[in-house]
């Protein structure tokens, strides 16, 4: 079944808003015309022929009430017609006894005998238009003598719409003009935009994530929404080029050990490599190649939201001395102080697996760039409810316009290292993910050839 587009709809709802505005206005204005104007010239007639009644029950037919009757025939834009003779009026014309047509229908000519007052709207036959009109009966003593009939042909009351009729119609036009206006500068600010951004996020759904929406200088919601979707193929995008990155990376970290591992392979199966050297090196590459699978499945977990962080109470000083503890003998290797200062009350909720590795990656780090002879200080203290360990170093330090990117997958500062000089580069990932999972923060400070301090911030239990 096709769907009708939004653009379809709206212009179906605008035509259906024209055609309700156009007959709302005709009939308003018919009913100011029928309703109102033509009610209000039967009232005046009705209000003259009974000021005529009045005058005939004071006087009688005598020259003032004639006079009145002239009067009023004279003075009002409808014809007044007196007759003392009723059954003319529903048997002939009192104007002219020769008509074949009747001023009023027997029917009528009843009502008057009850002494109602009649109107008449209708086209007469007698005076060939339409007529509006009213006949009042005139009594004496209680028996019918006579009536008023006083009638305006409809004709007249229609002059005066003439006049304002093209004014009318000039007014409906400019409402539809204005309606096609609005409905098209609504298509054009929000439908058009719409459309743009169903495109977009097609192609999105299709992997192009280069599209942007444009639209000019607004600060409304649809400009705000475009900005949305703008910002959401950026990130999108960003996302793809790490992926792509990422892959890449994989890629080039999977292949290097085991080149290694199949070339000293083959240069021991050749003869040209010692059996103990080649072996050597083949378990050397096959642990890194270990090292860097468990870092990428750590990573992987630790970035998926269903990865869920023990929570526990723990005794972080306990930890950390721990941890210090186990890399004292590659310390007293390097010749480098391992100082620490410890706040034993510092508690904290978390995953205990999880801190350790977080406290051994970056104190690996520490000691692996620092030089022979420097020093590496731990620091753990508590203020309120805020725990801060610091691994503080004396070593070759980060630019900082790398700092932030240090964080990343497979990031290394030194780009052209040789192998033996760092890990599998996702350490820092690493823990940048278990911190953020267990609410806390993780920042560096660096300086060049000065050293680098890392922070983690938790919360702790008073």
């Amino acid at each position: 079944m096709n769907h009708w587009s939004i653009k379809r709809k709206v212009w179906i709802t605008i035509a259906a808003v024209i055609f309700i505005v156009v007959a709302a206005t005709t009939s308003l204005i018919y009913f100011l015309y029928n309703e109102l104007y033509v009610d209000k010239q039967i009232d005046t007639l009705t209000m003259q022929g009974e000021k005529l009644t009045t005058v005939y029950a004071e006087q009688g037919v005598n020259d003032v009430f004639l006079e009145r009757v002239d009067w009023a025939n004279q003075s009002m834009e409808a014809d007044v017609l007196f007759t003392d003779d009723p059954m003319l009026l529903a048997s002939g014309d009192p104007l002219d006894p020769n008509s074949e047509y009747n001023l009023i229908t027997f029917e009528e000519r009843q009502l008057l005998l009850n002494g109602d007052t009649v109107i008449i709207q209708r086209s007469h036959p007698r005076f060939n238009q339409e007529i509006v009109g009213v006949v009042i009966p005139l009594f004496e003593e209680a028996n019918l003598a006579g009536a008023v009939f006083l009638y305006q042909p409809l004709s007249t009351i229609h002059e005066p719409f003439q006049e304002v009729k093209w004014l009318l119609l000039f007014v409906i036009l400019a409402l539809v003009v204005l309606i096609l206006f609005l409905g098209s500068k609504m298509i054009r600010d929000v439908v058009n935009p719409l459309i743009s951004m169903n495109d977009v996020a097609t192609k999105m759904e299709q992997g192009d994530f280069k599209q942007t929406i444009t639209l000019s200088n607004r600060h409304d919601e649809m400009s705000q929404l475009a900005e949305s979707v703008n910002r959401l193929a950026h990130s999108l995008n960003e996302v793809e080029q790490n992926r792509n990155e990422f892959l890449a990376n994989v890629s080039h970290e999977l292949r290097t050990p085991l080149s290694y591992m199949k070339g000293y392979a083959e240069g021991v199966e050749e003869g040209i490599i010692s059996k103990e050297k080649g072996l050597g090196i083949i378990q050397k590459e096959a642990n890194r190649l270990d090292r860097l699978v468990n870092d990428l499945l750590d990573l992987a977990q630790l970035e998926g939201d269903q990865y869920e962080i023990r929570s526990e109470p723990i005794a972080l000083a306990e930890l950390v001395d721990e941890v210090i503890d186990q890399f004292n003998l590659i310390a007293y290797k390097k010749d480098i102080k391992l100082l620490r200062d410890l706040n034993d009350e510092c508690i904290v909720y978390g995953d205990a697996d999880r801190l350790d590795q977080v406290i051994r990656n970056l104190l690996d780090n520490a000691l692996t760039y620092t030089p022979d002879g420097k020093k590496v200080e731990v620091r753990l203290e508590q203020k309120g409810d805020d725990v801060t360990l610091l691994i503080r170093d004396e070593g070759i330090g980060i630019p900082t316009k790398e700092i932030d990117a240090v964080k990343q997958r497979f990031y290394r500062v030194k780009k052209a290292r040789e192998r033996k000089d760092g890990g599998t580069g996702l350490g820092l990932s690493i823990v940048s993910q278990i911190i953020a999972k267990h609410g806390g923060t993780f920042s560096l400070e660096s300086t060049e050839n000065v050293g680098t301090t890392a922070s983690i911030h938790l919360k702790g239990i008073l």
